[in-house]
């Protein structure tokens, strides 16, 4: 039992993503690659990019699975792409004729963060007697 556990968090600790640090500068109409490298003990490496301006809660931009297959939210699609390389463990999101709008943190992330399923964002808790006990947002 003890080294099933064990396996488990090993898997834990080396389940990560590597941005690299630090603000990227560029001109506006330029395009730009943004660095993302992972570590997955899953044989189903699925990566999304999520976008954050101001405070604003982060933005689903894409997901990418390693064998090529991905969703590109549509306001995204024409200027933001990607392709997962599983053998580097690297998914560089591409930006393409940068607008001001594009200056956000982007975030790179192997689960997925925000689904903008709203329906599984909210959860009664409810008494026995089946009144409502809190409302979690």
């Amino acid at each position: 039992m003890e080294l099933w556990l064990w396996i488990i968090l090993a898997a834990l600790l080396f389940d990560n993503v590597l941005q690299p640090e630090g603000d990227v500068t560029a001109t506006e109409g330029e395009a730009v690659t943004l660095g993302c490298q992972y570590n997955s003990s899953s044989s189903n490496e699925y990566l999304y990019w999520y976008k954050q301006d101001g405070n604003n809660s982060p933005e689903f931009i894409l997901s990418r699975f390693k064998n090529g297959e991905g969703k590109t939210t549509k306001e995204f699609e024409e200027r933001f792409s990607s392709t997962l390389d599983s053998t580097l463990r690297s998914v560089p999101l591409k930006i393409q004729k940068l607008q001001l709008t594009d200056s956000a943190v982007y975030y790179c992330a192997l689960q997925p963060t925000v689904t903008g399923n709203t329906t599984t964002l909210y959860k009664n808790l409810w008494r026995e007697d089946n009144t409502i006990l809190h409302n979690i947002h």
